[in-house]
């Protein structure tokens, strides 16, 4: 009996030794974070040092004093601008479009889409808008020429755009490069000249897969420009790991451009000797979304969340990351190992050579979840956020 008992317990754990892992190799429910990217790689991303990673912190939890506004009124709203006139704020939102806030509410600028529609409604379900976005555009960076008071946007499908002041259907002034279409436009700025300075993210996934791009670390990254006096478009820097954000400086000598796969933030000359190289600036806390110029010259950069331990491990060895992404686990829950168990917000301010000036965490998420970027307007920080339906507005006086 005994034997039996044995035989029967060993063949149970032989099959569940041979079924799991099989289970996992085939995944036939199509549960796993890359199931639907048969040609995904994940590739190497060569970190600093875990030791060379900021040690300064918001003791405080400053960001939890921020005033949240316009609660479920919009979705999603990533960049943050004013117009010349200092009316605003201006934000792209998750539907497509470009909102204006006229002191009442917010009502409709512009949209980067000639084919929006109502499937655009971001209201009709949680995420909904998700698989529309080509069809509907996804703005996210949006800027002022200060010369001519058009509105310059990033939108992720649609390239770079412009609208007048009067707003409607904007422009696209530059979809590719060498032929090749952009696939994931991120952030731009622009110059005393009209240059404009832009990010493609990636070569390889769109905006709608950017899970999957943060899991891959992929190189296929670029920052760009756009001048508008020969309409010709040039590849400035390449090879790059999710580049997303890009200031130009106060005194426009350079620009500075986010890394996100790496974590830091580097320097483009634009003047003197070093005109067309570029250096790092600095090692960031974790992922940087946008990076903002303020009137001093300071750069403020948005921080989606902290680099993880498990982010930071699986970055070095891509063969360990790519057997955990293949098993049947939903890519929501590698996405929150990968940012550290939670959402939390980090704001850093950084002066022209790197050096950190100023912290705000929300390091419970309790307020400020997810932070895309940050513009400082007349003592306040408005925070966008792609994710989030609200904006979230701190004095830098410590009042609301």
């Amino acid at each position: 009996m005994n034997l039996i008992m044995m035989i029967t317990r060993t063949g149970v754990f032989s099959v569940i030794f041979v079924v799991i892992p099989l289970y996992c190799g085939i995944d036939p429910f199509r549960q796993s974070a890359i199931s639907s990217f048969p040609d995904f790689k994940a590739y190497r991303v060569d970190f600093s040092l875990w030791s060379l990673l900021p040690f300064e912190k918001d003791v405080h939890n400053l960001l939890e004093k921020s005033e949240i506004r316009f609660r479920n009124e919009l979705q999603g709203p990533e960049s943050i601008t004013f117009d010349l006139l200092g009316r605003g704020p201006y934000t792209g939102v998750a539907d497509g479009r470009i909102l204006f806030w006229n002191g009442h509410s917010w009502t409709t600028f512009a949209y980067a889409s000639p084919n929006w529609s109502e499937i655009c409604d971001w209201r009709a379900s949680s995420l909904s808008y998700l698989k529309n976005e080509h069809i509907c555009g996804r703005p996210l960076g949006i800027r002022f020429n200060k010369k001519t008071g058009e509105l310059y946007i990033a939108d992720a499908y649609f390239g770079i755009l412009k609208v007048g002041p009067q707003g409607g259907l904007a422009t696209p002034i530059t979809t590719e490069v060498q032929g090749v279409p952009f696939k994931f436009i991120s952030d731009l700025d622009i110059d005393e000249y009209g240059n404009v300075y832009f990010t493609d993210s990636s070569t390889i996934y769109q905006r709608r897969d950017f899970m999957q791009l943060t899991f891959a670390g992929e190189n296929s990254g670029r920052v760009l420009k756009y001048n508008p006096e020969t309409e010709e478009t040039t590849v400035l820097a390449r090879n790059l790991q999710y580049p997303i954000g890009v200031s130009v400086s106060k005194d426009g000598s350079f620009f500075v451009f986010c890394e996100g796969s790496l974590g830091r933030l580097s320097k483009y000359w634009l003047k003197g000797e070093k005109a067309g190289t570029s250096e790092v600036l600095a090692i960031l806390h974790g992922f940087p979304e946008n990076v903002r110029t303020n009137e001093n010259g300071e750069l403020w950069v948005a921080i989606n969340y902290r680099r993880s331990i498990y982010a930071h491990l699986s970055g070095l060895h891509p063969k360990i990351r790519e057997f955990m992404l293949k098993l049947p686990i939903p890519a929501s829950f590698h996405y929150l190992l990968h940012i550290g168990g939670w959402p939390h917000g980090i704001v850093v301010k950084y002066s022209p050579d790197g050096k950190i000036l100023k912290i705000l965490e929300d390091k419970r998420g309790k307020f400020v979840k997810s932070v895309t970027e940050v513009a400082e307007i007349d003592g306040k920080l408005w925070i966008g956020s792609l994710l989030m339906p609200s904006v979230a507005v701190y004095s830098l006086d410590g009042s609301k």
